[in-house]
């Protein structure tokens, strides 16, 4: 089969299109034929050799949805011809509160979604919401995950109370400001796009604030008018991070679950002692809760924003629309 091979760290043009031996399930797995596979900042970061035990040669890749092609033993024909989308999230384990030491994400170092076929474990596939396009299944995992978890377990997020989701417009973001719509939450976003935070408000949000102003958290606060945040859910981490501590009301929560622009340098500890506030970090998701946002998005008919969708052999081009962060929502391969 044709897939996009990463032998060397580098740039964009160390993503190959390479002929590779077809991947074979073994038991209790299946091999999916992948109709569109999703980027995310982690295909990236590997790439550019930012991630942690990196080995190559792989196949990148975590998202991807498509028509189960073979199956393993032990498992039943009745799989062939269904269509999937895949929980990239390998050996969770048994709690749901964290991680167990086995977890690993799809597309490094098992072989990803940048393919034209991958085998995951049969538990890891999940019937494709027929409201959604194969294009859209794919944007839907890993980021939608991560959002869930942030928001619903992590933050419990109710209706009514006032929300902030940083950095709107990448994935993991934009799905946060769809979910906590879902939940009545009133929310605000962050943006160096002023162009984005028109977009997220045609999804939902209250209103927003351009973080390339350096005034952008007086602006926010006549935005709340007098009301606290009671959430902050970010993914940007350094100055946006510490920031967060300043503008998050008493008793509030703030969730990380990444460090784009790096780490927070000055943390003021006194801001979180005195305001009585919660500070969680939260990665991926258990299967309950993929289940969960599976389902949220197939009963309120939800659908991923996406931005662009690629032909597979120009990942490359992909990876540097990704860099200049000029998406909102995700960006896709198509196979």
């Amino acid at each position: 089969m044709k897939a996009i091979v990463l032998k060397d760290l580098g740039g964009p043009e160390k993503l190959l299109w390479e002929e590779v031996a077809d991947p074979v399930p073994g038991a209790g797995e299946v091999l999916v034929r992948l109709k569109a596979a999703a980027l995310n900042h982690r295909d990236a970061w590997i790439r550019k050799g930012l991630y942690a035990n990196i080995q190559l040669p792989t196949i990148l890749g975590s998202d991807g949805s498509g028509e189960v092609a073979a199956v393993g033993s032990s498992l039943s024909n009745d799989l062939l011809g269904q269509a999937v989308l895949i929980n990239p999230c390998l050996d969770w384990g048994p709690e749901i509160k964290t991680q167990g030491p086995g977890m690993r994400i799809l597309g490094m170092p098992d072989s990803g979604t940048y393919a034209r076929m991958v085998v995951v474990p049969a538990a890891n596939i999940r019937p494709k919401p027929a409201h959604l396009s194969f294009e859209e299944a794919a944007a839907l995992p890993l980021a939608g995950m991560t959002a869930y978890r942030a928001l619903v377990t992590r933050a419990q997020v109710a209706a009514g109370e006032t929300v902030l989701i940083t950095g709107v417009g990448g994935g993991v973001a934009s799905m946060a400001l769809q979910i906590a719509h879902c939940l009545g939450a009133r929310t605000f976003v962050t943006s160096g796009s002023d162009h984005k935070i028109e977009r997220a408000c045609a999804l939902g949000a209250v209103g927003g604030v351009n973080y390339r102003d350096e005034q952008w958290g007086r602006k926010l606060r006549q935005l709340l008018q007098g009301r606290p945040l009671d959430v902050i859910i970010d993914g940007s981490g350094g100055s946006v991070f510490e920031r967060a501590l300043g503008l998050i009301g008493p008793a509030g929560r703030i969730v990380t679950y990444g460090a784009t622009l790096g780490a927070a340098r000055q943390i003021e500890v006194r801001r979180i002692f005195w305001k009585q506030v919660t500070v969680m970090g939260s990665t991926m998701a258990s299967p309950q809760e993929f289940d969960a946002l599976v389902q949220l998005y197939s009963a309120q008919e939800l659908r991923p924003p996406i931005d662009r969708v690629f032909p597979l052999q120009e990942a490359g081009e992909a990876h540097q629309r990704m860099e200049e962060a000029r998406q909102f929502g995700k960006i896709l391969l198509g196979i």
